[in-house]
């Protein structure tokens, strides 16, 4: 397949294009469309990107041997409202003319705006009356050429490479945020329908698979059904202004509470997160820890997570043991990535005879990483074996470290 992409230097045509080539040069495997090295189909062969400073000739070109459009280009921020008319109904005039030019009869997908509807606080878009004008364009063109089209309206959209200051207030937040600048909220609690730029690619890759999803619009809702004229991305969240803003100070504050905030699969808040994390300035891309440091090596937290513990560094100096304590209900994993050591545990207490419980010996090393379990109700310690060698040691606990209550009790294991 031959894809021409129209708007491609714009933040869906930006996202969808690197997608189309990944699957073109076979980096991403997972959609069931095949790489152009490839002699099995459907393939990706071409992917034709136009946008507002390619030519005519090459517009001609790309329609002559396109097998799908997707029409992404449009005018969203004009200078005049005439703009809209010209920029979003004049060119898929254009796209379309050319496409009968050489009788190309294949696939057109049409971005169009939930605006489109002009319901509610829509009903005297300028910007929706023109993509409503585009939308008719496309669906008499498929009357009168048999050509399938797809006409997607778009909610606000958010994701990586889309700009700030402009027609996204996500964006717009999280370039201010993660920049230290300010921003306004007039009313937190305005709900906004919101689509991440993800799941937009994935839906667009589904439709050239001839996998979309339609619906029709009751008002600004989306209706999904299988015999609806327009088509749909499944996956959208409605979130309050106020929870936006909450999510991005704990993810700005992150690298000075180490706490990492439930982001599961899925949510809105990983992808979010994801998005807030494309705009940091060079200067916060990295930041340093506390290394808590004595004669022995040095201890250091990297990562606190709200509901799943937290992970430590550990670094011995050469025949240093540390630990000698133990927990009544936090446990830990200990994993050694570099050096050679042996972990000691043994059972608080003494047995049925009185004695002291055996010791359990586990040597351990950078060469054959695995993990040990410090047990609760055990003392536990770490030994390093190597006379000229740091141990270093990655230690994941099952719970936050609370100085007010540390549940760590000294004890020697031997």
């Amino acid at each position: 397949m031959n894809i021409l992409v129209t708007g491609a230097k714009g933040f869906v045509g930006r996202n969808l294009c690197a997608q189309l080539n990944n699957i073109k040069d076979g980096k991403a495997r997972f959609y069931g469309i095949a790489p152009a090295t490839s002699v099995t189909e459907p393939k990706i062969t071409e992917v034709y990107e136009y946008d507002i400073d390619s030519t005519p000739e090459q517009l001609d070109e790309y329609c002559s041997k396109a097998d799908f459009v997707f029409n992404l280009a449009g005018v969203n921020r004009p200078k005049d409202q005439a703009e809209f008319m010209s920029g979003n109904f004049g060119f898929a005039s254009t796209l379309l003319d050319t496409l009968k030019k050489y009788g190309n009869t294949c696939p057109v997908m049409l971005s169009s705006s939930i605006q489109a509807t002009l319901s509610g606080r829509f009903g005297d878009s300028e910007y929706g009356r023109s993509k409503k004008a585009g939308e008719e364009l496309f669906f008499q063109y498929s009357e009168e050429t048999g050509a399938k089209v797809l006409v997607y309206r778009f909610p606000n959209l958010f994701g990586k490479w889309c700009r700030p200051n402009y027609n996204s207030v996500v964006a717009t937040f999280c370039n201010n945020i993660a920049n230290d600048l300010s921003i306004q909220v007039n009313d937190p609690n305005v709900e906004l329908e919101l689509l991440y730029i993800d799941d937009l690619v994935d839906e667009m890759i589904s439709a050239l698979k001839g996998d979309e999803h339609h619906c029709e619009f009751n008002g600004v809702e989306t209706v999904f059904t299988n015999i609806g004229r327009y088509c749909g991305v499944p996956v959208t969240h409605k979130v309050k202004l106020g929870e936006i803003v909450h999510l991005l100070n704990e993810f700005h504050e992150q690298p000075n509470t180490l706490v990492m905030p439930e982001i599961p699969g899925g949510s809105f808040a990983k992808k979010l997160y994801s998005t807030y994390l494309s705009y940091l300035p060079k200067e916060k891309v990295a930041y340093s820890l506390k290394m808590n440091m004595d004669d022995r090596g040095s201890f250091t937290e990297l990562l606190r997570t709200a509901k799943c513990g937290q992970f430590s560094v550990n670094i011995s100096k050469p025949g240093i043991t540390k630990g000698q304590h133990w927990h009544n209900t936090k446990w830990e994993f200990f994993i050694v990535v570099s050096g050679h050591g042996l972990v000691q545990e043994r059972k608080e207490g003494l047995d049925a005879d009185g004695n002291p419980f055996p010791v359990m010996e586990f040597e351990v090393s950078g060469e054959n990483i695995q993990v040990v379990h410090a047990l609760p109700g055990y003392t536990h310690n770490i030994i390093n074996l190597s006379p000229t060698e740091n141990l270093v040691t990655l230690i994941w606990a099952n719970e936050l470290f609370d100085p007010n209550r540390p549940d760590t009790y000294f004890d020697p294991v031997v």
